[in-house]
C-alpha cells in the first residue's frame, strides 16, 4: 500500500534515534544562556505579515522572496516566522516587558520557515537558539553576547569556527557610506547582475552581500564602511574590541560583513567555518537600535544573535565532535503469566520515580523475544517475573553485560535497592 505523503521538500525529521543529539545541544546552549542571565522567550510560530515587513526591511531577499504568506479565512495576511528577532521584539513591545527592568534579557528556539532552494545547511524548515537584549546601548552588551555564543561553541567541542566582526554604523554615517557605494557600483552597473541593479538605490549594502562570483569579485573594491563611522559609531566599535580582548576571545574585523536583514545598526558578527561548505556561517548577529521604533514603540536599543541548530550539528559532524549517548534503559523486567504482568507494572512505577528508565512488555512477546529485545535496546539489568518469583516475593536481578545476578525482595524497598545497585553495582542488598 502507497503511502499518503511523504515530508515536504526543504524539512527533516528528527527519529527518536536521533534526538537526545539535539537535547544535548539545546541543553548546553540553555545552560549558557541562564549563566548570562537570559530567561526563555515563546512566541507564535505565525504573525500578521507586517511585523515581518516593517521588521525585517522590505528590501530584504527573505521578504522579497522566501515567506510563506497566505490569507486566513477572517481575510488576515499572516505569515510563518522567517526568524525570531521580530517576534520577541513585538512582545516586548506588546507586553511593556521594559517597565519590569532593564534590560530585557531573553533566550528562545524556534523553528522558522523560508521558501528557497534546499541544500546542505540550509532548509526551508529550520531551527534556531536566539538571544535577544533590549534596553542597552553599552558596547559591553555587544561584547557579552558575542562571549555567551562563544561559550556555547566551546563548549560543544567545536574547533576551527571564526569569529568575524564589523561596525555598519548608525543611520547618519550609514547614508554617507550608501551614497559612496552608488556611485561605486553604478560605474559597473552593466557587469552587476538583476538582484544588484534592483538593490542599487534601495540598499546598496546588500550589494556586498550577492553571491554571484562576478559581482562578489566588483565588490571587493568597494568603499570599506570603517572608514565612512561618524565618531560615536567608531569609538563604540573601538570599546566592543577592548572587552572582547579582555575576555581573551580572538576576532577579525571583516570589512565585508553587513548581514542579511535590514535592522541592523552598528556591531555585526558572525562565527564561520570552512568544514561544511559554502554554508558555513553558524551564528549571526549585532546590534538593531530602530528595531523597536520601527515596531511602532519607543527608542529601545536592542542586538541579539541567532545559530542555526541543523548548521551546528553538521559542524560537529563534520569535526568528528562526540555526542554522549543517553543513558540506556536501566531494568527491563520480563514477565509470564497475568500475575506477574501486574506485580511488574508496580514495581516499573517505583522504578521510574526514583529517575531510572524502565520497561517491561507492551506488545505480547514470549519471555526468549522478551530478552532479546532487552539486549536490543541496551537495558543493563533485567529481571524475569513468573508464578515462583511472584509467590517467593523475590526475584534476581541480572546484569546484562557480566551475567551476575542479585536477590531483591519485590516490596517496597525494591526500588530503592535497584537504585543503589544501578548506581553501584553493590549487591549489599541482596537477599
Amino acid at each position: 500500500m502507497a503511502l499518503i505523503t511523504k515530508k515536504i521538500k526543504g524539512t527533516e525529521d528528527v527519529l527518536p534515534k536521533q534526538s537526545y543529539r539535539w537535547q544535548f545541544v539545546e541543553n548546553i546552549m540553555r545552560e549558557e544562556s541562564r549563566a548570562y542571565g537570559f530567561r526563555e522567550i515563546r512566541t507564535p510560530v505565525f504573525e500578521h505579515t507586517e511585523l515581518f515587513a516593517r521588521g525585517v526591511g522590505q528590501t530584504t531577499d527573505v521578504v522579497q522572496k522566501e515567506m510563506y504568506t497566505f490569507d486566513t479565512k477572517g481575510g488576515e495576511s499572516v505569515t510563518l516566522r522567517p526568524e525570531g528577532t521580530a517576534g520577541a521584539a513585538r512582545a516586548v513591545l506588546e507586553h511593556a516587558l521594559e517597565n519590569e527592568g532593564l534590560p530585557i534579557k531573553a533566550s528562545y528556539f524556534v523553528s522558522c520557515y523560508r521558501y528557497e532552494k534546499p541544500q546542505a545547511g540550509r532548509l526551508r524548515e529550520f531551527h534556531q537558539f536566539g538571544i535577544e537584549e533590549y534596553g542597552t546601548q553599552s558596547p559591553v552588551a555587544d561584547a557579552e553576547i558575542i562571549c555567551l555564543a562563544q561559550s556555547v561553541l566551546d563548549r560543544l567541542g567545536l574547533t576551527d569556527v571564526h569569529l568575524e566582526i564589523n561596525s555598519i554604523g548608525c543611520p547618519e554615517c550609514r547614508a554617507k557610506y550608501n551614497q559612496a557605494l552608488r556611485e561605486y557600483f553604478t560605474q559597473y552597473r552593466e557587469q552587476l547582475c538583476d538582484t544588484c541593479l534592483s538593490r542599487l538605490e534601495k540598499n546598496p549594502m546588500r550589494l556586498l552581500d550577492c553571491k554571484s562570483p562576478e559581482d562578489h569579485k566588483i565588490a571587493e573594491g568597494a568603499p570599506k564602511i570603517i572608514d565612512y563611522l561618524c565618531e560615536e559609531c567608531e569609538n563604540h566599535f573601538a570599546e566592543v574590541q577592548r572587552y572582547l580582548e579582555s575576555a581573551g576571545v580572538s576576532f577579525t574585523v571583516n570589512p565585508t560583513i553587513v548581514r542579511g536583514l535590514d535592522y541592523y545598526t552598528k556591531t555585526v558578527f558572525e562565527f564561520v567555518t570552512d568544514c561544511i561548505g559554502a554554508q558555513g556561517t553558524v551564528c549571526g548577529g549585532g546590534r538593531y537600535d530602530g528595531l523597536i521604533e520601527e515596531l511602532g514603540g519607543k527608542h529601545l536599543p536592542s542586538l541579539g544573535f541567532a545559530m542555526g541548530l541543523e548548521r551546528i550539528l553538521m559542524v560537529m559532524d563534520a569535526q568528528g565532535v562526540a555526542i554522549p549517548q543517553p543513558e540506556p534503559c536501566a531494568l527491563y523486567i520480563a514477565t509470564m503469566g497475568d500475575a506477574a504482568k501486574v506485580k511488574a507494572f508496580s514495581l516499573l512505577r517505583q522504578v521510574r520515580e526514583c529517575g531510572l528508565t524502565a520497561e517491561t512488555d507492551v506488545v505480547g512477546r514470549g519471555l526468549r523475544a522478551q530478552m532479546k529485545y532487552a539486549d536490543k535496546i541496551g537495558a543493563k539489568y533485567s529481571v524475569v517475573l513468573g508464578d515462583n518469583e511472584f509467590a517467593e516475593n523475590k526475584a534476581k536481578v541480572k546484569n546484562m553485560d557480566s551475567g551476575e545476578q542479585t536477590e531483591l525482595a519485590l516490596d517496597d524497598s525494591f526500588a530503592e535497592k535497584f537504585s543503589v545497585l544501578n548506581l553501584t553495582g553493590n549487591d549489599a542488598f541482596a537477599i
